[in-house]
Formats: C-alpha cells, structure tokens, sequence
C-alpha cells in the first residue's frame, strides 16, 4: 500500500495535469458554434453534447469518490448505470453556453472537493462504476482520461497529437499491459520519439509497429485506425500497414 504522504503527492501532481487539461477543453468549448451540440462525435451515436454531457457528470460522479474517501463512507460513483445513462441523454441537447458553464462547474466542484482530502484519504480504497477498487490517488489521473480521451472524441480540432507526454506515456504503458496477454496476434510497439517499447497479444504472426508514442496510444485506445504508424512483419515494412494491424478490445 502506498503511504499517505506519497499518494497526496502523487495525486497532487496529477490534479496539476487535469487542471491544465480543464483549461485546453474548456478552451475548446468557447468557441464551438451553438449548433454543433447536435453535431456529431467521433463516438458511435453521440454527438458533441453527449460527449459534454458526459464531462460534466463524470466530474461529479469522481467528486462522489472523493468524498467518499474523505468521509470513510462507500457513495456510489453514479445512483445507477440507468441514471447515468439518463442524465447524458438529458443534458445532451443543451446550448453551448450552458454545456460551457456545467462544465466549469463541475470542475470546479471536483477541485474543491480534492482539496479538502486529508493525506491520509489518498490512501482510501473507492470503487468504480463498474465495480472494481482503487485508491483514492488514482482518482484524478482518471478524470484526467477522461479529459483527454473525450477531449479527442469531441472532434472539434483537439486531436491525440495535443495529447501531454506524460499522459500518452503513461497510459501507452498501462494500456500495453493489460494487453499483453490478450488473444490476439503478438504485436511489439515501439515509441520511436520516447524509446518506450510494449508488446500485446500471444498468437501469431508477429507484427513490429513503430510510431510516435501518441499515435501508438491513439489506435491503443481506439482513436485511430493506425495513421502515423509504420507496421513491419518479418522486417519487411508493410506498404498498407494499417489493414494488418488487428482489432483490439474497447478501451476499459
């Protein structure tokens, strides 16, 4: 476990990064037209105001971790999967200056409520919506995904080549690795800008794919069919690489 002192440090320096990247997709916000809310995403059947929506109530529903692991008490990440669901559809249809202000808002609850944890909260074990447990530390690097990814999915200029480094590395590590032992075909990564290397998957044949770390993050996560990617098999580059690359499992 890790102890109190370096999980407040830890999630210290990550709310840093998710204050920084509020401050980029609020940016964006400003300046979308007032009909692009019906626009679509870069998401199977929402469009941006889905996408919005969805921001402002994960914003909250993290604050209900955080107050969980504050008060010591077990409060749900959402009331329900069927509430959450609802409150997306409801707020999706909203006008821009109100998606903007929820946006805000909610962000500005989620900080305040990440100031007032104690260190020793960081070490407080929450649970996901979906079921799972982590510490409390881990709290902002999710709404950090949360962020960047839907910053992507808003389709609205920010793309994964905006992403921070620090955040595509990361999470070109975790992503890699939970990959690693996947049924699919072996595949070695290689970030050819931050030498960072992974490998997915256990069957064959073997493919090498080399790419800045971004791209490699962005078709990891479902971002990107491959673009920006050199795919090699059996040394020999691959003149369509991005038609050998194989289907990977949604983004958990």
């Amino acid at each position: 476990m890790t102890d109190p002192q370096t999980a407040a440090a830890l999630a210290a320096d990550r709310l840093g990064l998710v204050g920084e990247s509020t401050r980029h997709l609020l940016h964006t916000v400003s300046e979308l037209k007032p009909e692009a809310v019906a626009e679509p995403s870069a998401l199977p059947d929402w469009t941006k105001g889905h996408v919005l929506a969805h921001l402002a109530r994960n914003a909250d529903s993290l604050v209900n971790l955080l107050n969980g692991a504050r008060t010591g008490t077990d409060i749900p990440q959402y009331a329900s999967n069927e509430a959450r669901d609802q409150e997306i559809e409801d707020g999706a249809p909203r006008p821009v200056d109100v998606q903007l202000a929820d946006l805000e808002a909610s962000g500005q609850r989620f900080a305040e409520a990440a100031a007032l944890l104690p260190g020793e909260a960081w070490t407080a074990d929450v649970r996901h919506r979906s079921g799972y447990v982590f510490p409390a530390c881990d709290i902002p690097w999710k709404r950090l995904a949360e962020v960047e990814y839907h910053h992507v999915d808003l389709d609205a200029g920010y793309t994964p080549a905006h992403w921070p480094e620090a955040f595509a590395v990361a999470e070109f590590r975790r992503i890699a690795a939970g990959l690693a032992d996947a049924a699919l075909p072996a595949v070695e990564l290689i970030a050819d800008d931050t030498e960072d290397r992974g490998a997915i998957g256990s069957g064959g044949p073997g493919l090498v794919v080399e790419g800045p770390v971004r791209a490699l993050l962005a078709w990891l996560s479902g971002r990107s069919d491959g673009d920006g990617l050199q795919v090699h098999r059996g040394g020999v580059q691959l003149a369509d690489g991005r038609a050998a690359l194989p289907p990977l499992p949604p983004l958990g």
